[in-house]
Parts: C-alpha cells; structure tokens; sequence
C-alpha cells in the first residue's frame, strides 16, 4: 500500500506526517511503522511521526510517536507542525483547537512560517532536585510540560557532554519508571536561553524539544534568570519564545511560538 506523507522541521525538530483520518494505518502497526519510516539510513528519516486523526470534539486529533517507536503523549514541536500540517490539507483556518492526550491545545498560524501553541498549564514542578551520576553532580529542576523535563542551568552549554551525562541522568532512579528528557540550559543577554536537549525515545540530542524548551523557559523564570516572554535559541540556531503567567510558582497561560516548515511531500509504500 502507498501513502502520501508530509515532511515537517520545527526549529530542527524533524517529523513526518500522515493523514489518517480514514484509519489507513491501524493501531498494530503504530509502532512498527513509525521504526521503519524514521530510520534515518533505510527510509525517508525523523525524530518521530505525527498521524492526524479524527476528532469527536475538536479540528483533530494528534498522535506522536518518538523515532524509536514509543507514544508520547505530547510534542511541543510537533504540536506546531501538525498544525501547520492540518491548516497545508485545508481542514482548519488559521486558529486551531486539537486533542492531544495531554490535554487540548490551541494553536494559531503565524506569518513567515511561525506558529504559535497556547498549552497546558505544567504539572509536578520539584526544585531543586541534587543528583550525582557519571561522576559530576547536578542540581536539577522539574516539570512536566506534556512530558516530563529535567532542567538543569550550566556556565557553558558549548561545554557539556549532552548525550553522555543527558543518557545518565535520563534513566536516573530519580526519574523512574518514565524517565526524563534532560534540557542543558545557559542563561545569555537580552532574556535570552541556549537550549541542549536529550530527548527519550530518541535517544540521543536533537537540534530542538519543544516541550523541553517551553520547560526552560518556565523554569528560568520561576528562578528569576528571565522574565517573560523568554527568548530562546535552540541548538539548530532557530528561534523561538515562551510565555507564561507566574503566581508564587503556579504557572498558566504557557504559549509557545516557534516555526514550522513543509520542507518536501512524498508517497511511501508500506
């Protein structure tokens, strides 16, 4: 069978999406489909893929799932891109409301390839968290912004081993049994964030997180580094903002906006 596919980048983020509003991809084959498009050597490559499906309630519904196979609840990048994706099929105008399960999530399209997500408030914020793994120490925030994020500030991004210590600190007992992305993050001028994440599920760093960098922004201002909105620059050199309201650490209001680009189309037999 051949199906038509969309591939999207969001600030570095690389996807691939599917319509499947008419289930033409069955949920037995989630996973084993989504290994063998993302391999990067053998097939068309991503961080993950995105099937667009049917909603009860809402535009549509977004299912995301990491390169290796395993579901996520959330994707703050690959919210943006399935936006872009739904808005390209001309199913919705230019304000979106979707269902993910992690909550609802509004998104609108910007000019010049930007969108914009308005999230979910954050859940299970923990300072302060003091873990010693692979011989270095850290001192580690956490929130789960759609899934769950270790935020740990640093002198120098450029000088840290993200996939080493980002591996270690994933699989950390502390984090157990989910686990944590590991967001590496330097404060710079003008209320800005270098942003270095290792993400689950793909194992590895990649050149944007979404959620991991809404979760820096969220917690560099609940310490008081930045005050919203936040600048930040992912490791590809993209740009994007976090927003958010703050009262005594109950945080709402959380926008992100970023871009998010169709960079080719294709047909893929599976």
């Amino acid at each position: 069978m051949n199906i038509n596919f969309s591939k999207l980048t969001a600030a570095g983020n690389d996807f691939i999406l599917i319509d499947n509003r008419e289930n033409i991809i069955a949920d037995k084959d989630y996973q084993s489909l989504t290994k063998k498009l993302c391999d990067r050597k053998y097939s068309i490559g991503a961080d993950g893929l995105i099937l667009l499906e049917k909603s009860t309630c809402k535009d549509f519904k977004m299912k995301y799932f990491n390169s290796d196979g395993s579901y996520a609840s959330m994707c703050g990048n690959g919210g943006r891109s399935v936006a872009k994706f739904a808005y390209n099929l001309g199913i919705v105008n230019s304000k979106i409301v979707f269902e993910t399960d992690a909550g609802v999530i509004n998104a609108e399209i910007l000019p010049q390839d930007r969108v914009k997500l308005d999230l979910y408030d954050p859940k299970d914020l923990k300072r302060n968290i003091r873990i010693e793994t692979d011989g270095k120490e850290f001192n580690i925030d956490f929130i789960n912004t759609g899934v769950p994020h270790s935020v740990i500030f640093v002198d120098n991004v450029e000088n840290i081993d993200v996939f080493r210590y980002g591996k270690s600190i994933r699989y950390h007992a502390a984090f157990a049994p989910a686990g944590a992305n590991v967001n590496f993050v330097e404060v710079v001028k003008d209320n800005t964030l270098l942003v270095r994440t290792y993400e689950r599920g793909v194992e590895n760093e990649t050149l944007a997180c979404g959620t991991g960098i809404t979760a820096s922004g969220i917690i560099s201002v609940l310490k008081n580094f930045t005050k919203s909105p936040v600048n930040i620059i992912a490791r590809g050199g993209d740009r994007l903002s976090v927003s958010l309201k703050n009262s005594n650490d109950k945080v709402s209001n959380v926008v992100l906006e970023g871009p998010a680009i169709i960079t080719f189309k294709g047909t893929v037999e599976i």
